[in-house]
């Protein structure tokens, strides 16, 4: 009878001990990657450039 108390003592020693093993674990996520353009773009002198130009046209 005691073999049989041990002997269930360490089966449910063991089934708990695996069950509560790790526990809630929040999900790792990378962090997100931001990538900027930094090529330059020669737009924003486009408009004063042809500004000027439709000036100096207009004032000869």
């Amino acid at each position: 009878m005691k073999k049989l108390v041990a002997s269930a003592a360490v089966v449910i020693a063991l089934a708990t001990g695996a069950s509560h093993a790790g526990g809630i674990v929040e999900p790792v996520t990378p962090p997100a990657v931001i990538i900027e353009d930094t090529s330059s773009n020669s737009g924003h002198l486009l408009v004063p450039a042809l500004f000027v130009i439709f000036v100096l046209a207009a004032t000869h």
